[in-house]
């Protein structure tokens, strides 16, 4: 059986360090262990031999991935970045320099992007969030009614209650899919898969700081439980997403090495998670789209607001090839929570228009972000985004 697991929790819901321990978004010392160098142990099978071999083999062509990223611009405004005083006293190469600008939101494929409304899973993290049955019944309702793709629900393993709620909420028959979030761990997996989801988002601690305080986990271990899961919940019909906790933390190039292996195995998606909301904008670009450019499979970002970034941070992710968003109503989450629904929206629609206009439902978002507030016992903030008015325009 899974231990018990408490109301608030790190998003890998471990022993040990919450995911809030740090402020730091600097990169961090690096594991000591490798993917694909590291033993296994005694006890290591033949799957594991699979693993490592294929790890080894992903190493050499990342390598020339991250080798190639750091001879690259910095950012993809290095263009504008390079502008001496001295150039900008002449503008006869304006057109230039605003094309290098400009450049990084061709890449974006909005007909790729999807919604992963976390309030019923990081929204229950936020300081005043303690939804009942009914409650969390009525908010996948409203959710459902906005439009949103993908509804993420905590984890059954939590507690009898959550399973319970959560195999209510598959029971009503929403035109949304029904996610929930497990830990890394195979008991999850299990009884994530008898509740009736249309999909389960795997996730485990991926920097240094999580490895050492939350699981004590090296990255083989990681690789190895996470190809069972995978393999596991394919079987069953089941979507399955894996993902690093305090990916932008983590040492990026074995970041690589994991996803790409996480995507030869059949993951519909890989996420990165940006745990302490200290990712800026271009480093998101960066990492987003070196991870775009080995892996074949969808990409899902979480980003925490704890520097105000997360809704640019989540814009510029679909910029760099992300494809899926995860949001709550309003943004509630743990500490000052993550990208709100209502204002990636809002930042969207001016230049998606049509594509927005025809998939959500924008003239719902007013009674459920009131709905959600006054679950929560908040007011809604007085500059949150009127989208209505933002259609209008």
């Amino acid at each position: 059986m899974a231990p018990s697991i408490t109301h608030h929790t790190s998003h890998t819901m471990g022993n040990g360090a919450s995911s809030s321990n740090s402020g730091d978004n600097s990169s961090g010392a690096s594991s000591t262990t490798s993917l694909g160098h590291q033993s296994m142990g005694s006890g290591a099978n033949d799957d594991a031999s699979m693993v490592e071999a294929s790890l080894t083999t992903i190493d050499n062509d990342n390598d020339n991935i991250m080798n190639d990223n750091n001879n690259a611009p910095s950012s993809p405004c290095s263009s504008a970045a390079s502008v001496s005083q001295d150039d900008t006293e002449d503008f006869s190469d304006a057109g230039t320099y605003a094309s290098g600008i400009t450049s990084m939101s061709s890449s974006l494929n909005i007909e790729k992007f999807h919604i992963i409304d976390s309030t019923l899973r990081e929204g229950e993290q936020f300081a005043t969030a303690y939804f009942n049955t009914a409650q969390k019944l009525k908010i996948a309702q409203a959710l459902d009614d906005f439009g949103v793709d993908y509804i993420e629900v905590t984890s059954p393993a939590a507690s009898p209650q959550s399973r319970a709620d959560l195999e209510a909420i598959c029971k009503l028959g929403l035109k949304a899919k029904v996610l929930c979030h497990i830990r890394c761990n195979m008991d999850d997996a299990r009884i994530a898969v008898q509740t009736g989801v249309d999909g389960i988002n795997m996730c485990i601690g991926t920097s240094a700081q999580l490895m050492k305080h939350s699981h004590g986990k090296d990255w083989d271990y990681i690789a190895r439980t996470a190809k069972e899961i995978i393999e596991y919940v394919r079987a069953e019909g089941i979507e399955i997403r894996f993902s690093g906790e305090d990916s932008f933390r983590s040492d990026f190039a074995e970041i690589l090495k994991l996803y790409t292996l996480m995507d030869s195995l059949g993951a519909n998606r890989v996420g990165v998670a940006d745990t302490v909301g200290g990712a800026l904008p271009m480093e998101v670009y960066n990492k987003v789209e070196a991870l775009r450019r080995v892996i074949s499979c969808d990409i899902e970002t979480h980003f925490h607001n704890d520097t105000g970034c997360a809704i640019a941070n989540a814009y510029t992710a679909l910029e760099a090839g992300a494809t899926h968003i995860d949001t709550t109503v309003l943004g509630i989450g743990e500490r000052n929570g993550i990208t709100p629904l209502g204002g990636l929206i809002g930042c969207l629609l001016p230049k998606y228009r049509e594509h927005i206009l025809g998939k959500y439902h924008l003239d719902k978002l007013g009674a459920l972000e009131k709905l959600v507030a006054e679950t929560v016992d908040v007011k809604i903030p007085w500059n949150v985004a009127k989208l209505p008015k933002i259609a209008e325009m």
